[in-house]
């Protein structure tokens, strides 16, 4: 077993240049991993989300990372991708904080803030 760190480090929310549309609001998160002693920096990741739909509880389509192909713990990186933007956007939002609204859709938002993670992956064929 190793452990990742993973640093994410700023989203752009809802971009038509990522794939956004009038059904589907695709959002990116910049982060940086550090694995086994090395660093992979710039890495991505798209956040898929229904347009209108709550940011609260909506459920989220989140893709690999792209940029590093490695050993990695896909479940546990997702639930900490998911956190990251559930705590930028909706009531709990630390960039920007929406309580009570409905169909509320803004684009094109860039949020820079640091946030570090850290779980166990399995090396080898089964740490994906």
């Amino acid at each position: 077993m190793s452990t990742a760190k993973v640093t994410f480090k700023k989203i752009i929310q809802d971009s038509q240049e990522y794939g956004s549309d009038d059904e589907s609001m695709v959002s990116r998160i910049f982060f940086d991993l550090e694995m086994e002693g090395q660093i992979h920096v710039d890495l991505r990741v798209d956040i898929k989300q229904t347009v209108g739909s709550d940011f609260e509880t909506a459920p989220l389509e989140i893709g690999p990372p792209q940029g590093y192909d490695g050993p990695f713990n896909y479940d546990a990186f997702r639930a900490e991708a998911e956190e990251y933007y559930r705590e930028s956007f909706g009531s709990r939002g630390t960039a920007i904080h929406i309580e009570g609204g409905s169909n509320i859709r803004m684009m094109n938002n860039t949020v820079i803030r640091k946030k570090v993670a850290e779980f166990e992956v399995e090396s080898g064929p089964n740490g994906w």
